[in-house]
């Protein structure tokens, strides 16, 4: 009988073995993958609900004191409380749209800010008929394309059976190919009057409002690990509504903190209500309060308090940025679309400027 013992029948039983071994491995991690992915946990809906109940507050305190004549009620300080209130319901309501949406909705959304906001700062800036051609790319073109890329980074494609990184392409797609196109095309049209101006103001307006706010949504495809080398599994969508809160806030800090002490003045010309007391005392408040929401993130609470006054910081940068770009245009505000605050633009250039920075130090970081 040993005759028929042949050496490949053992070996055909350890390969199954070892297959079946393979296989409960992976549905064990596919599991784990499942359960670590959740898009929406509880921390993230407890966050929300503490916003909109902070916004519900606000809007009675607001209430109250528009009902109010007293002479030492300034009424038009609080009319224009009332008019960023209507804004940020607004923006509330946008944002928790997109996290009900799941991940490719959030993209989306993303997606038609970005294109309404570029649109607002090309109408604010002179173009010729030879520019026709280079808008059209750039709007219909480069900027459904720079979130087309960010959708497809969980895609498992594949080129020559090694998996596409599209970090590498998205990354690199605007500042390098789109912004070596643009000239190019307007060189072809013919017109040569004013073209470096030209080229560099589409340039500038599709990378800030669609390059660098494609990095908000993009956090939502990060693998976070802790500084102790834990997996995270937290929710994304919550670690992303963390940085669109904190971004927003630090405007508000930003404000509020402008309006006491002295007000040193940092650039008249260029913002009156822009103070150094309102940068320190809004970066340290934007601070303390990331620090205080770190349970919905990887960070730790000095860890998050460091990346909220890292935000804070380029939000004030976008923000002074943007105000002088509106006064050599010689306009007040991008646009009247999100009413109370001008503009879409003017809402989110706290975000187009932290965006990139806030997802390049998670990523290296923890990632």
């Amino acid at each position: 009988m040993q005759f028929f013992n042949f050496p490949f029948a053992q070996t055909d039983e350890a390969a199954v073995s070892a297959a079946a071994t393979n296989l409960a491995n992976s549905a064990v991690q596919m599991g784990q993958r499942v359960v670590e992915r959740a898009w929406l946990n509880m921390p993230t809906l407890i966050l929300a609900s503490v916003v909109l109940c902070a916004l519900g507050i606000a809007s009675s305190v607001a209430h109250y004191l528009t009902r109010q004549s007293s002479p030492s009620i300034n009424q038009a300080l609080v009319q224009r409380f009332v008019l960023r209130l209507w804004a940020w319901w607004l923006m509330f309501g946008i944002l928790i749209a997109g996290l009900f949406l799941q991940r490719i909705g959030t993209i989306i959304l993303f997606g038609l800010v970005s294109f309404w906001a570029f649109r607002e700062f090309i109408t604010m800036t002179p173009t010729r008929r030879g520019d026709h051609r280079a808008l059209f790319w750039s709007l219909v073109v480069f900027t459904p394309l720079q979130y087309v890329l960010i959708g497809l980074s969980d895609s498992g494609l594949t080129y020559r059976t090694k998996p596409i990184d599209f970090y590498e392409i998205y990354s690199i797609m605007i500042p390098v190919y789109a912004s070596l196109f643009i000239p190019a095309r307007i060189a072809i049209a013919g017109d040569h009057k004013r073209f470096l101006e030209r080229s560099a103001q589409i340039q500038a307006g599709l990378l800030i409002c669609v390059y660098c706010l494609s990095f908000a949504p993009a956090l939502l495809f990060l693998d976070l690990v802790r500084t102790d080398g834990t997996h995270w599994k937290g929710s994304r969508a919550g670690f992303l509504f963390f940085f669109v809160l904190i971004s927003q806030m630090s405007d508000v800090f930003q404000w509020v903190w402008s309006r006491v002490g002295r007000q040193r003045i940092i650039a008249k010309d260029v913002s009156s209500s822009r103070t150094w007391e309102g940068f320190l005392g809004g970066a340290l408040s934007t601070g303390i309060l990331a620090a205080t929401l770190y349970w919905v993130t990887p960070f730790t609470p000095w860890e998050a308090a460091f990346m909220g006054i890292v935000v804070a910081a380029l939000g004030f940068a976008g923000g002074m940025t943007m105000s002088a770009i509106k006064r050599d245009r010689g306009v007040h505000d991008y646009g009247t679309l999100v009413m109370g605050h001008a503009g879409v633009l003017d809402r989110i250039d706290t975000l187009c400027f932290s965006a990139p920075i806030f997802y390049h130090l998670t990523r290296f970081l923890f990632v």
